[in-house]
């Protein structure tokens, strides 16, 4: 299982706002639901998964801005594989979290 940090930034729009494009990049996470886990965050978002899925979703999720017009898109990407033990986005929140109850 590993975690994806991912932000589409679609560049050279109308206008400052991309929640128009966060929204229909969610619409295509929706369709892999059961195949992974992702979750919103002010700036980016994150999901979790098997990695051959999170390169598809990955790619899927990048041509979202070009569908809606965009002629520009860049996509930044942080990837956590973690192979010595399972790591969950639940995970590795209650392992920071035991730490601070100590």
């Amino acid at each position: 299982m590993a975690i994806v940090d991912i932000t589409i930034i679609p560049i050279g729009t109308d206008s400052p706002s991309v929640s128009e494009y966060v929204s229909e990049i969610h619409k295509v996470l929706k369709t892999y639901e059961g195949k992974l886990k992702y979750e919103l965050t002010p700036m980016s978002t994150l999901i979790e998964g098997e990695l051959p899925v999170l390169f598809e979703v990955i790619q899927a999720i990048h041509e979202v801005p070009f569908t809606k017009g965009c002629q520009r898109v860049a996509t930044n990407i942080r990837i956590d594989d973690r192979r010595d033990k399972s790591s969950t986005l639940a995970s590795k929140l209650a392992s920071v979290q035991s730490r601070m109850d100590s």
